[in-house]
């Protein structure tokens, strides 16, 4: 079953797809298992890319649709979702304030740097960044007369999932053979949700595998809990009578290191590893976290052989330059 979603919501074009799917042989060789194979939503075309577009594109549409003049949205100080948002403002002329976590540094860099250039307005948050400071704000610029639509933390609301059940009726129409896992990080839930509700929905053979990136929960309730409720609202929507379980989520959480935002030794390795093998940056706090996981769960012996197995590149890299000292101290360069 690889035809489009039934048309629940229109969506605006703001990427370009469908992002590569290439099989990454270099790194399949060197590990020694199973065939792994990448799906290049950092080539989505919007601000140097990422896989927020895919959510964007519904959002914005909405936003459009209520007349908004302005757009809030919330991330980390180096978030990928805050500046696809900023770019995707900018480029339908609307304004955009970004509550970010942390303080203004003294040098912008990555992400950052990215968001002014696209004439965001910044307000720095200090220890909350996931939106907290965003309904004062709201109402702020409802006084001064502006309409301001909310983009949720990461996206990640049904209208957001949404771009990612789409996802992955793409990537069936690049492959005959689907893949037996399909592996990413999971962090605020919007695009694990859509992919696992997709897959429900077309009845795939494959594992949907996150690999959590964060592990503060979100609204204080458990994350497995918001990621099921979230699928089976966008699993509703395509097919009524079916539903997902418990049993259906398949988070792995052995891979949280330091904490958010931190780049240990094993993201630096699956950083460096992919970048000399294969020549694709990946970021330190998303993609470089699960690729780290995919590799030490494929030398653990996870996966057999006949595995052919999807990682989903989500994007990020931009955010490395803001690494670059921590990353020279723990290289000794």
């Amino acid at each position: 079953m690889t035809e489009m979603l039934p048309p629940l919501s229109e969506r605006i074009a703001l990427g370009v797809f469908p992002t590569p799917l290439s099989p990454l042989r270099r790194l399949s060789e060197h590990l020694g298992g199973p065939s792994i194979w990448i799906k290049r939503d950092d080539l989505s075309g919007l601000a140097l890319g990422g896989n927020k577009v895919r959510k964007l594109e519904y959002l914005l549409q909405n936003a459009l649709t209520e007349g908004a003049d302005t757009l809030i949205t919330a991330g980390a100080i180096q978030s990928n979702h805050c500046r696809q948002t900023a770019a995707a403002a900018a480029s339908l002329g609307l304004e955009c304030h970004l509550v970010l976590g942390g303080y203004a540094p003294p040098l912008l860099q990555g992400n950052l740097l990215l968001d002014s250039l696209f004439g965001a307005h910044l307000h720095f948050a200090g220890s909350k960044r996931k939106g907290e400071d965003i309904p004062a704000l709201a109402e702020s610029l409802i006084a001064a007369g502006k309409r301001p639509y909310v983009v949720p933390y990461g996206g990640s609301n049904k209208l957001g999932a949404l771009g990612f059940a789409n996802a992955l009726v793409e990537l069936c129409r690049q492959t005959q053979e689907p893949f037996s896992h399909i592996v990413f990080a999971s962090s605020s839930g919007g695009t694990h949700a859509g992919l696992l509700a997709a897959a429900k929905w077309m009845a795939l053979p494959t594992q949907i595998l996150g690999i959590r990136i964060d592990k503060e929960e979100n609204n204080g309730s458990p994350f497995q809990q918001q990621l099921l409720s979230l699928s089976q609202d966008v699993l509703t929507d395509l097919e009524p009578l079916a539903n997902l379980s418990a049993e259906d989520i398949v988070l792995n959480e052995d891979y949280l290191g330091q904490g958010y935002g931190v780049m240990g030794e094993p993201e630096q390795e699956a950083i460096s590893l992919m970048a000399s093998l294969e020549g694709i940056l990946l970021d330190p706090v998303y993609t470089g976290r699960a690729m780290a996981g995919l590799l030490d769960l494929v030398q653990k012996g996870h996966f057999s052989a006949e595995d052919k197995i999807l990682f989903w590149h989500t994007g990020g890299a931009p955010a490395i330059f803001a690494y670059a000292d921590e990353w020279a101290a723990n290289r000794h360069l």
